[in-house]
């Protein structure tokens, strides 16, 4: 086929499929559209999950009788002007793509009225055909999308369910809900109320309109620096208590000045800082935006503007890093035991049954550092009974070990290097082909961390050096059992997974008996640890029963 030039309207169907992926993005582009227009109420509504039909209404600006046409040509836009102005957007869209792109793949209906003009003017599309009329209408804007992809079948196949096409559609409203509180959103779809947020302008009255009661208030909000004190970025928002995790990133919500976006680096800032906090396996609730001079973020990156480039990324991920974990860090979670809510009975004589048999973990937050214990023995050979000046404590010995040598080692090998161990005799290890890849792999880390390990033959080593803190008795498999740990994948680092390892291997076990002065030691080492209340892999150290609790059990109140 000879080289041609395509014509207008493929081209246009074309330049319309990087923007209009599924009905969501219709979505986007005109609740992007309101909010540029300062729009304080919006309402979406969608039939047959977007394909039938999307409605956005809102109390903007409008657009002048005079533009409204102008509006739908492609790259036609009353955001920037010059190319000054890309380097520095301030405005959720800029590029003059969204309203042409919908009218290639749709039907489109808009009415608009601005305040200087006492009618609307209506504007149909179809099939690239304009039609015009007035009508009434309150200062605002209404655009109606109807039959999207009728003419794209190969599009339409590519969609999902209608359920699954509204869940994005949700998801995405429920976005801009957080990014903007101060704006109240309504979302209908198929004739029924979905979301409606406050515009209050509080963050937290959004979330519990998104996330639920429960959620909205065990949320933590990230502590503002005085004005002035600290430049640029600066992060906001709310983050959940490492009890409040879910199994999967989907209510990690991330925003650059108010703009939703998806950055995997601003992701793991966000789980790097509750590492140890919670299980590997389970993700926080957050809700982080990050504001910055808009020169300092590049958001010409994708056609859908989901992802921007930063001029300083290190120092934007430390920003993010380490506001989460000071919020975490002063809102630790004290796990305190509760009696669980009694199941209604018909009888009022059945008695409910007794702490002890009916107990649950609750986990409430607690700014206060561990208290000073006093150690009185232990129980199952697996955890500590002590008390403190609020009621008696359950630790779990290994837990609270694994933390102890946790942060330990981490100071170690900041300070002076971890601590070697030297063997009289080697130790012969046989190793499989994926842990002798982690020895090849990985050996100098190995090495920086107290390990002296030498290749003796086929698949056989010599370990001549090991750190201090691994016990001596059945080393090699405890080696071997540390290698196939650090062989399964992990969000965390290499090196950080090493030292937990090694903190796991190297803790007294449950089951183990302890002398008093050990259990004694361990309380007070565990006292001075950053991070009492928790292991590495995220598991509590201990549990409390207040002195409330225990007057109330004995009838005393």
């Amino acid at each position: 086929m000879p080289i041609h030039v395509l014509g207008p309207e493929l081209v246009a169907k074309i330049a319309a499929g990087e923007v209009v992926e599924r009905p969501a993005s219709v979505v986007k582009e005109l609740v992007e559209n309101a909010l540029d227009a300062g729009a304080t109420r919006i309402t979406v509504e969608a039939w047959g999950g977007g394909v039938s039909l999307i409605r956005v209404s809102d109390n903007g600006s409008g657009i002048s009788p005079e533009e409204v046409e102008l509006a739908f040509q492609r790259h036609a836009t009353s955001k920037i002007s010059d190319l000054a102005d890309l380097g520095a957007i301030s405005s959720l869209g800029f590029r003059g793509e969204a309203l042409p792109s919908i009218a290639a793949v749709a039907e489109v209906d808009m009415v608009t009225r601005t305040a200087d003009n006492p009618v609307a003017a209506r504007l149909s599309l179809r099939e690239g055909v304009i039609t015009r009329r007035s009508q009434a209408r309150a200062v605002g804007t209404t655009v109606t999308v109807r039959h999207l992809f009728r003419h794209l079948p190969a599009r339409l196949k590519f969609l999902k369910s209608t359920a699954t096409e509204n869940s994005h559609i949700a998801t995405l409203v429920a976005d801009y809900a957080l990014a903007f509180p101060e704006v109240a959103f309504d979302l209908m779809l198929e004739g029924r109320a979905s979301l409606t947020s406050p515009g209050t302008g509080s963050l937290r009255d959004v979330c519990l309109a998104v996330f639920g009661l429960e959620t909205a208030q065990a949320l933590l909000e990230i502590p503002q620096p005085p004005t002035g004190e600290v430049g640029p970025p600066v992060v906001s928002g709310l983050v959940g208590p490492p009890w409040l995790s879910r199994s999967s990133r989907s209510s990690l919500r991330l925003f650059v000045n108010r703009r939703w976006i998806s950055s995997p680096m601003l992701a793991r800032a966000v789980e790097d800082a509750y590492r140890g906090m919670i299980s590997p396996e389970k993700h926080p609730i957050a809700i982080i935006n990050l504001s910055l001079p808009p020169a300092q973020v590049d958001v010409n990156v994708h056609p859908t503007k989901s992802q921007v480039r930063f001029h300083e990324e290190g120092k934007v991920f430390r920003a993010v890093y380490q506001a989460v974990q000071q919020t975490l860090l002063e809102h630790t979670p004290v796990p305190q035991i509760q009696r669980a809510a009694p199941t209604p009975v018909a009888t009022a004589s059945v008695e409910s049954p007794p702490l002890w048999a009916e107990a649950q973990v609750e986990r409430k937050a607690s700014a206060k550092p561990l208290p000073l214990l006093r150690v009185l023995g232990q129980l199952s050979q697996s955890y500590i009974i002590a008390e403190g000046p609020e009621g008696l404590y359950l630790i779990d010995q290994h837990a609270a070990h694994e933390r102890v040598l946790f942060e330990r080692l981490k100071g170690q090998l900041e300070q002076r290097g971890a601590e070697v161990q030297g063997l009289l005799e080697p130790v012969t290890l046989e190793v499989s082909p994926q842990q002798e890849a982690i020895l090849r792999g990985q050996g100098a880390t190995l090495r920086r961390y107290g390990f002296d390990i030498e290749a003796f033959g086929p698949k056989t080593y010599l370990v001549r050096a090991v750190p201090a803190v691994l016990p001596r008795e059945n080393l090699g498999q405890a080696i071997q059992e540390l290698l196939d740990g650090l062989a399964q994948e992990s969000p965390a680092s290499w090196e950080e997974r090493l030292v937990v390892a090694l903190a796991c291997h190297g803790a007294v076990k449950a089951g183990q008996v302890l002398k008093a002065e050990e259990m004694e030691g361990l309380v007070r080492q565990l006292e001075k640890t950053a991070q009492p209340h928790t292991c590495p892999h995220g598991r509590p150290t201990l549990i409390h029963l207040s002195s409330g609790q225990l007057a109330k059990e004995f009838g005393r109140r």
